[in-house]
C-alpha cells in the first residue's frame, strides 16, 4: 500500500503540471503513457494484494468461527462440569444415607436444563442390601417435573457401559463417547462422570450427568462463513457428531470420510484432528474442486475437534467479478486517497478518545482503591490506650481493587474481628467485599455469636448471589476480660496460634458464605492464654508463586512464624512467654513472600519481575491478658 500511495502521489503531481498545450508534445504523451503503464502495474499489484488479503481474511474468519463455536460449546459443557463438581462433596458426605441422594441429584437436574438426567452409579455390590447394581437416578420430564428411580439392574448393567468404564479409568472428571439413547430419552447423549470417594479414599461411585447433544447442530451450524461452507464436529474417537449430511451423524467416522477423498492431505487432516491439533490445509476432492479446511480442538475435557470447510471458488468469486472494475477504481485513486486520509484522521481521533477513556477508567479505579482502603481499619495501633490487646493488619490488592477484607472493632468489652477472601479479583470482587464488610458490621452490632453472624451474612449473600460468587470468611469474638474466644469458619484457611509454640487453631471448615442458603454453621470456642497471638491470612500468602510456579506454601509461612517466635524469646525486651509483636510478624511474612516471589530464577537463567498474582491480606491479634480494674473503651 505504501508503494501504491507513492505512485499515485507522484502521478498526481505530474498531472497537475500538465497544460493543454503540453499534451501535444511528445514529452507529455510519454508522461501519460508512463502513468498508464504505472496504473496497469498498480492494477496487477492490487489484484495480487487483494487475493492475499482475501485469503488472510478467510483464515481470520475461520479462526474466529472456530473460537466462537469453541466458547459456545465450552459454555454448556463447563456449566455441567461445574454443577457436578459443586455437589460431589455433598454426595460423599451422604454415602451412609443412600436414599437421601435423590434430593442432591434432583437439585442439579432441576437447575440445569441441559442435563436430562443424573445419577450415582455405585461400584458392584457397594450396598449389599441394594443388590449388585445400585444407581439412584433422577430424570426431568417434559412437563418440568422430576422422576426418581433406582435404574441399576441386569437389563441396565451400567458396570459394562463405556461411560462407566472410561470414568473409572480416568478417576477424574470424564466425558464419555457420545451415544444415541434409543431406550429412554430417544436422543443423542453424552455422559459426564466424576468419581465419588468414600472415607477410605476409594471410589465408591461415579456421579454421572446425561447431557442432551441436540443443541450441537444448531450451535455449530448457526452461521456459516459462505453459503456453501459447512462445519464438522467429531468426537475424540472420530465419530461424526455434526455435519451437513444427517445420515452420517453417529453412523460414520471422520476416518471413513477422509478415505473417500483421493487426496493424502485429507488423511493428514484426519490424523491431526484425532491428535487434538489445529491448522489449515487445502484438499482436492474427486471432482477436482479445492476446499480449504480449518480445524482446531474444542478446549476442555471432551477431546472433540471441529473443522470449517470452505470452497476455493466461492472464496475468490468476488475477486474475479471485480477484476474489470479495478482499473476504474485505480483512476479514481486520488479521490480515494483523500478519503483514506480522512478515515485515518477519524481513526486517530477515535484512538485518542479511547486513550482518554482508558485514563478516565484508571483514575476511577484509583479513586475506588482509596474508597475501599478507607472502609478498613488502617490506623495502627488501633487502641493505643489499651494494654490488653495489640492488633496489626495488612491488605495489598493484586489489582487496583481487590476482594480480600478484614475488620475489627470493640463492643461491650469484646473484640469482634473477621477476615475474608472473595472468589475472583478486580471490581466485581471489590463490590462483594464491600457488601460483606458492611454485613459484618451491621450483624455483629446486634449479635454476639460468630456462627449467628456468619449465618445472617450467608443468607443475605445467597439471596442476591446471581453471579455465583462466594466468600471464604472467618469471624471471631474475644472476651477481653477472660480471653474466651468464640469463632466460626466458613471455608477459610484455619488461623494459627502463636504462644509458646506455633500451632493450628482447630476449626470446623463449613462452606463459604453465599453458596447455599439455609446452611447450618457450627461455632467453636477456646480460652486464649495471655500473650497469645492469633494470626489470620488469605491464600494470597500461601499461594504466592515464584517464576517457576512454586508456591510459598504453609510450611514456609509456619517456619517464618517460628523464626519470629524464636527471635522474640531471645530478645530481653519481649515478654517471658515469647510472644512477639503483631506488626513484626506481618512484616516478616510480607518480606519473606516478596523475596520468594521476586528472587526465583527463571528457567533458562533469566529473571522474572515480582508480580503479585493474588490479594495479600494478614491480620495478627495478640491477647495480652485481662483488663480488671481498667476502663474499657
Amino acid at each position: 500500500m505504501k508503494a501504491f500511495d507513492a505512485v499515485i502521489s507522484g502521478a498526481g503531481r505530474w498531472l497537475q503540471k500538465l497544460r493543454p498545450e503540453s499534451l501535444r508534445s511528445k514529452s507529455s504523451l510519454a508522461i501519460i503513457v508512463t502513468v498508464a503503464l504505472l496504473l496497469e502495474l498498480i492494477m496487477a499489484g492490487q489484484y495480487l494484494f487483494a487475493r492475499k488479503g482475501i485469503r488472510e481474511e478467510v483464515e481470520h474468519r475461520a479462526e474466529t468461527e472456530l473460537r466462537v463455536k469453541n466458547l459456545e460449546v465450552q459454555k454448556v459443557m463447563v456449566s455441567v462440569e461445574t454443577a457436578m463438581a459443586n455437589i460431589v462433596w455433598t454426595a460423599e458426605r451422604l454415602l451412609d444415607q443412600p436414599d437421601s441422594l435423590y434430593a442432591v441429584i434432583g437439585r442439579v437436574v432441576m437447575q440445569n436444563p441441559t442435563i436430562v438426567g443424573a445419577g450415582l452409579m455405585f461400584t458392584e455390590n457397594y450396598y449389599p442390601q441394594k443388590g449388585r447394581w445400585f444407581e439412584p437416578y433422577v430424570a426431568q420430564r417434559d412437563d418440568g417435573t422430576l422422576e426418581c428411580a433406582q435404574i441399576g439392574s441386569e437389563s441396565h448393567n451400567y458396570l459394562e457401559a463405556e461411560f462407566f468404564k472410561s470414568g473409572m479409568e480416568a478417576a477424574e472428571g470424564n466425558w464419555s463417547e457420545p451415544y444415541f439413547d434409543d431406550t429412554g430419552a430417544k436422543m443423542m447423549l453424552c455422559t459426564y462422570t466424576l468419581p465419588v470417594y468414600d472415607s477410605h479414599g476409594q471410589i465408591a461411585a461415579l456421579l454421572g450427568a446425561d447431557v442432551s447433544l441436540d443443541w450441537l447442530s444448531d450451535v455449530i451450524n448457526a452461521k456459516q462463513i459462505y453459503p456453501s461452507s459447512f462445519n464438522v464436529l467429531v468426537s475424540h474417537s472420530g465419530q461424526v457428531l455434526v455435519c451437513p449430511v444427517e445420515s452420517l451423524v453417529m453412523k460414520t467416522t471422520i476416518q471413513e470420510i477422509a478415505l473417500s477423498f483421493n487426496d493424502t492431505t485429507a488423511s493428514y487432516i484426519n490424523r491431526q484432528m484425532m491428535n487434538g491439533r489445529g491448522g489449515h490445509d487445502v484438499i482436492t476432492g474427486n471432482d477436482g474442486e479445492k476446499n480449504h479446511v480449518f480445524y482446531a480442538p474444542i478446549d476442555g475435557k471432551t477431546q472433540w475437534s471441529m473443522a470449517v470447510v470452505c470452497n476455493d471458488k466461492e472464496i475468490y468469486a468476488g475477486l474475479h467479478r471485480v477484476g474489470f472494475y479495478l482499473m476504474l477504481l485505480l483512476i479514481a485513486g486520488m479521490a480515494l486517497l483523500g478519503f483514506i486520509i480522512y478515515r485515518a484522521a477519524r481513526s486517530a481521533h477515535k484512538l485518542q478518545k479511547a486513550h482518554d477513556e482508558k485514563e478516565r477508567i484508571g483514575s476511577e479505579l484509583r479513586i475506588a482503591h482509596g474508597i475501599q482502603q478507607s472502609m478498613l481499619p488502617k490506623t495502627f495501633p488501633p487502641y493505643p490506650e489499651r494494654e490488653d490487646i495489640d492488633i496489626y493488619a495488612l491488605l495489598e490488592p493484586a489489582k487496583e481493587v481487590g476482594g480480600d477484607l478484614y475488620d475489627f472493632y470493640i463492643r461491650d468489652g469484646k473484640l469482634f474481628f473477621c477476615i475474608g477472601d472473595v472468589s475472583g479479583k478486580g471490581v466485581p470482587a471489590s463490590l462483594v467485599m464491600a457488601v460483606t464488610r458492611s454485613l459484618f458490621r451491621n450483624v455483629s452490632a446486634r449479635e454476639d455469636q460468630p456462627e449467628t453472624i456468619i449465618t445472617a451474612i450467608n443468607e443475605s449473600m445467597a439471596d442476591m448471589n446471581e453471579s455465583d460468587m462466594f466468600v471464604t470468611l472467618f469471624v471471631g469474638e474475644i472476651d477481653l476480660d477472660t480471653g474466651l474466644m468464640r469463632y466460626c469458619n466458613a471455608g477459610h484457611d484455619a488461623p494459627l496460634l502463636i504462644g509458646k509454640v506455633v500451632e493450628l487453631l482447630p476449626t470446623d471448615t463449613n462452606i463459604p458464605v453465599g453458596l447455599m442458603p439455609g446452611w447450618t454453621y457450627k461455632g467453636m470456642e477456646m480460652t486464649l492464654p495471655p500473650m497469645t497471638t492469633v494470626f489470620l491470612y488469605t491464600d494470597g500468602l500461601t499461594e504466592a508463586e515464584d517464576c517457576n510456579h512454586v508456591q510459598f506454601g504453609k510450611q514456609r509461612m509456619v517456619e517464618m512464624l517460628r523464626e519470629a517466635l524464636k527471635g522474640s524469646k531471645t530478645d530481653n525486651r519481649k515478654s517471658a512467654s515469647g510472644a512477639c509483636e503483631p506488626k513484626t510478624i506481618i512484616a516478616m511474612e510480607r518480606d519473606a513472600v516478596k523475596r520468594f516471589a521476586g528472587n526465583g530464577e527463571k528457567r533458562g537463567g533469566a529473571q522474572e519481575a515480582d508480580i503479585q498474582s493474588d490479594d495479600l491480606t494478614m491480620l495478627a491479634i495478640r491477647y495480652n491478658g485481662g483488663m480488671e480494674g481498667r476502663t474499657l473503651v
